[in-house]
């Protein structure tokens, strides 16, 4: 992310905002510097918290440790993405070894995360170069689901260019808590997801796309809200922040023709039925990640 330009825009909120970033990257490298002045100016643009993901085992601890710095906002999400390797680097599709390495530390700290999470499918012919990757990515997001099935836990699921199959494998799987995030199949598919139950998290970068054939069909009980910091802002080569989700609502709002605040209500409340520890927002979860309380 090297050469990004942090966006500035969002201010204080409007009355009554209450906002919950789904899905975002708080560990990468990007925010090093200022993560505590990112987190501050996303209490102020009215984000309440963030459920804050990982791509492979090597973050975890980064992300429990930046929960235990900030219990009132950030929701630790553990799991192995289907890419792994930095953005910059060579990337390459996950594989079972990666998961078999993560899966006893995500048990270790069961009880302190809010979902498994990045998990999914990517089927980018980059990353799929071999005729068994599709397959081995499939066996791993099989492994994870049914962790999260054994401590009735959410997954914050990546699906890029694979939206019909990471659907019909969660419905394979038995995945019925699920948040797909920055959905880039047809709306038509998502709509299936619809039918079982998910939901669907709309970034910033949706502001680029004044008609948005997704948010015109999700129903607004089925739409949460997320930032993907600190990619898909609402500017290209920008880093993207979780303030930035205001624009998401706002968005969402004038479409779906709803007040803001009324828009940002239905949104956390999906977050919460969604996401069960988010109902520790206001007390924190520090007591969670220093004594390992049961996961609720």
């Amino acid at each position: 992310m090297a050469g990004v330009v942090v966006d500035e825009e969002v201010g204080s909120p409007s009355p009554g905002i209450s906002m919950v970033d789904c899905h975002c990257h708080l560990v990468d490298q990007s925010f090093d510097e200022d993560i505590d002045t990112v987190i501050q100016q996303a209490k102020q643009a009215g984000v309440k918290g963030a459920l804050v993901v990982t791509e492979t085992y090597t973050q975890f601890d980064k992300v429990l440790q930046l929960a235990k710095r900030h219990p009132d906002f950030v929701f630790p999400c553990l799991g192995v993405h289907p890419v792994q390797g930095a953005l910059t680097g060579n990337q390459r599709c996950v594989t079972l070894e990666d998961v078999e390495k993560a899966i006893p530390i995500i048990e270790q700290n069961i009880s302190c995360i809010a979902a498994i999470g990045e998990i999914g499918l990517d089927f980018q012919p980059r990353i799929c170069v071999r005729p068994e990757d599709k397959d081995i990515q499939r066996q791993v997001l099989k492994i994870q689901v049914d962790l999260a099935k054994k401590y009735d836990l959410p997954v914050n699921v990546h699906s890029r260019s694979a939206g019909r199959p990471t659907i019909a494998a969660l419905q394979e799987f038995g995945a019925d808590k699920v948040l797909l995030h920055a959905f880039d199949g047809k709306p038509a598919v998502a709509m299936t997801g619809v039918e079982a139950g998910y939901f669907f998290s709309i970034p910033p970068s949706c502001v680029r796309n004044p008609e948005s054939k997704l948010v015109h069909r999700l129903p607004v009980t089925n739409i949460l809200l997320e930032s993907d910091s600190p990619a898909l802002g609402p500017e290209k080569n920008m880093r993207n922040e979780p303030k930035n989700i205001a624009l998401s609502c706002d968005y969402i709002a004038t479409r779906k023709k709803l007040d803001v605040a009324e828009l940002s209500r239905i949104t956390t409340a999906n977050a919460l039925k969604l996401f069960p520890k988010l109902a520790r927002l206001d007390l924190g979860m520090m007591d969670c990640l220093v004594t390992n309380m049961k996961s609720s």
